[in-house]
C-alpha cells in the first residue's frame, strides 16, 4: 500500500512538472503558463506587469496590473550615454521606480505582454538584472488570459450584440440621409418607417450598453489607468546578476574577435531588429546613426515568437532549429542588441535561456548607445 502511495505521488509530481515545463523547456523556470497565472490575479504579494506602452495599457491590462513599458526601462541621454552601464537604471532610480509601482522585495513579479513576448521579457531581465528572483514571464500574455476568462466571452457576445445594432441604424441613418440629399426616393411612410427602426435601435443600444458595462466590472482584462499604492523597495549591490546585461566593452571584444575568426570565434552579436533599421535606412529616437554591428548576425525576434498560437515563444523543437540554422550554438557566448536592449533583443536571449544555454546576455545600451558614439564602426 505505502508502495502504492509513493508511485501516485511521484507520478502526480511529473505530472504537475509537465504542465508547469510548458513545451518541455529546458529552463522551466522562466515561464509561468496563464492557466497557472490566472489563479494569481487579486494576490496581494503578486504583481502582474505590463511590458507594453501606457496607450496599449490603458485600452487593456490584467486586473491590478501595473505598466513599465519596457522601452522606457533603459535610461540614457539624448546622446545615448547609459548614466550607470550596464544597468538599465541607476540603483536609486531603480529602487524609487519599482517601488513607485508597488512592488516591494517580497513581491511575486508575472511580466506579461499583449503575447508577442518582447516588452515582457524587458521586464523579466530588468528585474533579474537587480537580483529580483522571483519573476516569471507569462507565456501567451493578456491574450491568453482573455481566452481563460468566462466573463470575457459573456462580454464579447454582448459587444457583437451591440455592433449589429449599430449597423442596424446606420443603414436606417444612410437611407434617411440619402433621401434629403435626393438620392433616394422614400415615401413618407417609409421615413416613418425607418425614424421609428433609429428611435427602436437607439433604445436597444442603451439597453445593451448598460449589460456591457456591468459584464465588464467581471473582466480580468480592463480598460482604464493604473491604480497602485507606492512601496519601498530596496537593490543589494551584492545581488545584482551581471550575467544578464553587457556593456559597451564586452561587445567591442565580441566584434572584433568574430571579425578575425568567422564562424570560428567563440562568440555571435545577434541583432534582433527588422531590416530597415539594420541597414540604416530607418533611424529611430535620438540616434545620430542608423546601422548595425559589424559581424552582427540576423535574426529577428518574429521568428522566436509564435504568432500562429499566440503564445511569446515557439516549441522547443521549434526554436532550437531556429538557432541551429543560425550557427547560434550553446558553446558561445550569445549577445543581443535592439533599439534599447529590453524588449526585442531580450525575446532571443530569453529563448536561448529556455533552452538551457548558460553564455547569454542582452546588450543593454543597443543601438541607442552603440550608434551614438562615433568611435565605435558600423555597418550598412
Amino acid at each position: 500500500m505505502n508502495k502504492l502511495l509513493k508511485i501516485l505521488c511521484v507520478v502526480a509530481t511529473l505530472s504537475i512538472a509537465t504542465l508547469f515545463a510548458s513545451d518541455g523547456y529546458k529552463n522551466n523556470s522562466i515561464l509561468i503558463s496563464a492557466e497557472d497565472a490566472v489563479k494569481l490575479i487579486g494576490d496581494p504579494k503578486v504583481m502582474f506587469v505590463s511590458g507594453d506602452s501606457g496607450d496599449v495599457y490603458k485600452l487593456g491590462h490584467i486586473k491590478g496590473s501595473v505598466e513599465m513599458y519596457a522601452h522606457h526601462l533603459h535610461h540614457a541621454n539624448l546622446m545615448g550615454n547609459m548614466h550607470c552601464a550596464p544597468l538599465f537604471r541607476c540603483l536609486d532610480d531603480a529602487e524609487h521606480y519599482i517601488g513607485s509601482k508597488g512592488i516591494d522585495n517580497d513581491t511575486m513579479i508575472i511580466a506579461y505582454d499583449d503575447y508577442k513576448g518582447p516588452n515582457a521579457t524587458g521586464v523579466y531581465f530588468f528585474f533579474k538584472s537587480y537580483g529580483h528572483e522571483n519573476v516569471r514571464v507569462l507565456n501567451g500574455g493578456r491574450a491568453a488570459i482573455m481566452a481563460l476568462d468566462p466573463a470575457q466571452k459573456v462580454y464579447d457576445v454582448i459587444r457583437v450584440e451591440l455592433k449589429v445594432e449599430k449597423k442596424i441604424d446606420k443603414k436606417a441613418r444612410k437611407k434617411l440621409k440619402n433621401a434629403k440629399k435626393g438620392k433616394l426616393a422614400l415615401s413618407n411612410a417609409e421615413k416613418v418607417e425607418l425614424n421609428a427602426v433609429r428611435k427602436a435601435s437607439k433604445a436597444k443600444q442603451k439597453e445593451i450598453k448598460a449589460r456591457l458595462k456591468i459584464a465588464g466590472e467581471d473582466l480580468l482584462v480592463l480598460k482604464g489607468d493604473e491604480h497602485v499604492t507606492a512601496k519601498t523597495y530596496h537593490i543589494d549591490k551584492s545581488k545584482i546578476d551581471y550575467s544578464y546585461i553587457a556593456d559597451k566593452a564586452e561587445l567591442v571584444t565580441a566584434m572584433k574577435d568574430i571579425l578575425k575568426n568567422g564562424e570560428n570565434s567563440k562568440y555571435v552579436i545577434v541583432d534582433t531588429r527588422g531590416m530597415a533599421e539594420i541597414i540604416g535606412e530607418r533611424k529611430m529616437d535620438n540616434v545620430a546613426r542608423g546601422g548595425h554591428i559589424p559581424g552582427s548576425t540576423f535574426l529577428e525576434w518574429r521568428k522566436i515568437s509564435d504568432a500562429e498560437r499566440k503564445l511569446s515563444f515557439r516549441e522547443m523543437d521549434e526554436l532550437k532549429k531556429v538557432f541551429a540554422h543560425y550557427n547560434i550554438t550553446p558553446n558561445k557566448t550569445v549577445y543581443a542588441y535592439c533599439q534599447v536592449g529590453a524588449g526585442r533583443s531580450t525575446e532571443i536571449i530569453t529563448a536561448l535561456q529556455l533552452l538551457g544555454y548558460k553564455n547569454v546576455k542582452t546588450y543593454s545600451g543597443s543601438w541607442d548607445e552603440w550608434g551614438n558614439d562615433m568611435n565605435l564602426p558600423l555597418k550598412r
